[in-house]
């Protein structure tokens, strides 16, 4: 048989070809192992033992059920046809993949070695049968002979199983090595008549389901070759290979560490497990694979860990300095070079936002984290930022936890970063300000519910000192500060809140308030609002809102009689609410008829801003807004004109107003 079909590893290795072609070979080792298995596996289908003019076929197992029949002269295999050869290198066999009802022989003289395939060798001592069922007791049945049924079933073999057109089992357990298959391309692994197959064999129908996209159905046809044969190291690789599609990454990089030490001259499977390592961000493991003495390299993986490395470089001295903004960059272009499978980039990435403030994002980044599952030795105890790089998982996990406000599973998370790596300084350092942090926390609580709020006030003060970045505890004592009445102190910590978590729901209210009791109504009014939208069925917060634009109208006031300049008038109309402007003349009759109406709207509707501009004291707000009829009213909403009114009647007006307004008491 031509060697044109098996891996170049099989027809002598990679140290038997010039190095110009070494160099030039490129293998896809993300697929399986599509080809026969490599040389120097421990087990193989079939091999030969030579005596004399005889030439003895045995499967793998040395059971008498294993499925062939031998006779002095020459060897029988039933029910699936062997195309044999002897490998000169390792004097194994491998089987081709087809199947046949026919018997096939073959005869070698000593030292002789057929080259030309499908030539069979009749041997004189042996009967051939095209189709018929093998019996034990050595009796052949053609197609169509009776059978006497009282007798006991033909078998082969010293087990029970039931044998008929060419087909042999191996006993009467199906077991793991019965594949049958069905239409549509899928296989039944536990059909009761099905057909005994070799491991080869159902590693080569799994690499069909692979080729397929049924990665499930591959990765289960290749557990079945590994129990058939655990010592194989391609069944592993192609196993390591389903893993891999299926998005199993941890899986997949054990399966390939234990394919090396099955067969540590597996290159293909350094491959694999190099690519794998680089996608976890693995990269000083990577590179131990990727580069093996007297194997060629691939250029594109080499290339692609020169590059993660490099932007994993600049991120760790980044970090180092504290600087952040450098520090993300660099984790998602490292991510983006290749490191895509990578928890602790995916990590670094949520500190990084997590110390610029940006609390949501970092929230969501935390989500999308890929699990490694299971973590090997090799890859937990890598160095990252200094720390075993499942410790700095845990590190970060501790202070995303902090931020939030969940202080126990802070203090669990950064127990165990310290399990992991009790020797690091900054470990150390994050679990005692944790700690630390917490009781304070806990301190301020129970201070607060006992009404002892300068005492609350200080212990959140001890956590801040300690923490300066937590929303939590800010927003905490903003609380303390409100109830002692020192409202400036409190909108001071809010802000501080808000500037880290700016949907922060409880922040925003004790601003409110706060700036409420300091008569702010401008500032109350717009918290009140986004509070409203955030809120929209909470009463109390729009019966807030409704006060405070009362409030905010009456301090106002409106122009009377006074010159705006255009300036007052557009910070005017784009107060929260409607703003209703009459725009009048003193010495105008129907101006003075409608004013006092005006008035009265003003009482019956307070959460509207209504003005007055006259025009003769402020010409410029005139022509800036086309008056040239009197009297004109025009209805705004945040700083737009809803609708024009000239010389309207006061039913018209009124209705104008309720129906543009805002909020309708």
């Amino acid at each position: 048989m031509s060697d044109l079909g098996k891996p170049v590893t099989e027809r002598g290795g990679f140290e038997k070809l010039p190095d110009q072609l070494r160099d030039s070979l490129s293998y896809d080792f993300n697929k399986p192992d599509f080809r026969e298995l490599d040389l120097g596996s421990p087990v193989s289908p079939l091999r030969t033992r030579q005596s004399g003019l005889t030439m003895t076929t045995t499967t793998s197992s040395s059971s008498s059920s294993s499925g062939s029949v031998s006779g002095r002269n020459g060897s029988i295999v039933t029910g699936r046809r062997y195309e044999s050869r002897i490998n000169n290198n390792s004097g194994e066999l491998s089987g081709s993949n087809e199947t046949s009802p026919t018997v096939s022989t073959r005869i070698l003289k000593p030292g002789q070695i057929r080259s030309e395939p499908n030539i069979p060798v009749s041997s004189p001592s042996v009967n051939v049968l095209p189709t018929g069922n093998i019996c034990s007791s050595g009796k052949i049945l053609k197609t169509g002979m009776a059978v006497n049924r009282s007798s006991r079933p033909d078998v082969l073999g010293s087990r029970s199983g039931n044998y008929g057109h060419g087909s042999i089992m191996r006993g009467s357990g199906m077991g793991i090595g019965h594949i049958t298959a069905s239409k549509g391309g899928t296989f039944d692994h536990n059909n009761t008549m099905g057909k005994a197959m070799e491991p080869d064999e159902v590693k080569r129908i799994g690499n069909e389901m692979y080729k397929k996209g049924q990665f499930l159905e591959a990765l289960s046809l290749y557990d079945k070759a590994i129990a058939l044969s655990p010592g194989i190291a391609a069944y592993r690789s192609n196993r390591a290979a389903a893993l891999t599609a299926l998005g199993r990454l941890g899986e997949a990089v054990k399966e390939c560490e234990e394919t090396v030490k099955l067969d540590p001259n597996y290159w293909r499977a350094h491959q694999r497990l190099a690519s794998l390592l680089l996608r976890v961000g693995q990269v000083e493991n990577a590179r131990k694979h990727l580069c093996l003495l007297g194997q060629p390299q691939d250029r594109t993986e080499l290339q692609k860990l020169q590059a993660v490395e490099k932007h994993l470089c600049k991120c760790t001295d980044a970090r180092r300095i504290r600087d952040w903004k450098s520090a993300l960059r660099e984790t998602d272009a490292a991510i983006a070079s290749g490191a895509d499978f990578s928890p602790q980039l995916f990590m670094c990435r949520v500190e990084a936002l997590l110390k610029l403030h940006q609390l949501d994002d970092a929230e969501s980044s935390l989500s999308v984290v890929p699990k490694l599952e299971p973590c090997t030795n090799s890859c937990s105890q890598t160095k990252f930022f200094g720390m075993f790089s499942e410790a700095y998982l845990f590190f970060v996990q501790a202070q995303i936890e902090m931020a939030l406000g969940r202080f126990e599973n802070a203090v669990t998370a950064a127990e165990k970063a310290e399990q992991i790596d009790p020797r690091n300084v900054e470990v150390a350092v994050l679990l005692n300000n944790v700690k630390l942090v917490a009781r304070a926390r806990a301190r301020g609580n129970d201070l607060f519910k006992s009404e002892r709020f300068t005492e609350a006030c200080s212990a959140y003060g001890d956590g801040l000192r300690l923490d300066p970045s937590n929303s939590i505890l800010y927003c905490n004592r903003a609380a303390c500060w409100f109830k002692l009445g020192r409202w400036e102190h409190s909108v001071e910590d809010c802000d501080q809140a808000l500037s880290i978590q700016p949907n922060y729901i409880k922040a925003l209210l004790r601003r409110a308030a706060s700036n409420s009791k300091l008569e702010r109504w401008a500032d109350a009014v717009q918290d009140y609002e986004v509070l409203r939208r955030e809120l929209p069925d909470d009463n109390k917060i729009a019966e807030s809102l409704f006060q405070a634009q009362v409030a905010l109208k009456k301090s106002h006031g409106d122009f009377g009689e006074e010159a705006c300049s255009i300036k007052q008038f557009r910070a005017a109309i784009s107060l929260p609410g409607v703003s209703v402007v009459h725009f009048k003349m003193s010495s105008n009759m129907q101006c003075k008829q409608i004013s006092p109406f005006v008035d009265s709207l003003c009482d019956r509707h307070p959460s509207v801003n209504f003005l007055n501009v006259d025009i003769e004291e402020s010409p410029g707000v005139a022509n800036a807004e086309n008056i040239s009829i009197l009297p004109t009213f025009k209805i705004y909403k945040n700083g737009c004109c809803l609708k024009e009114m000239v010389c309207p009647s006061r039913e018209m007006l009124e209705h104008s107003v309720i129906h543009n307004s805002s909020y309708n008491p």
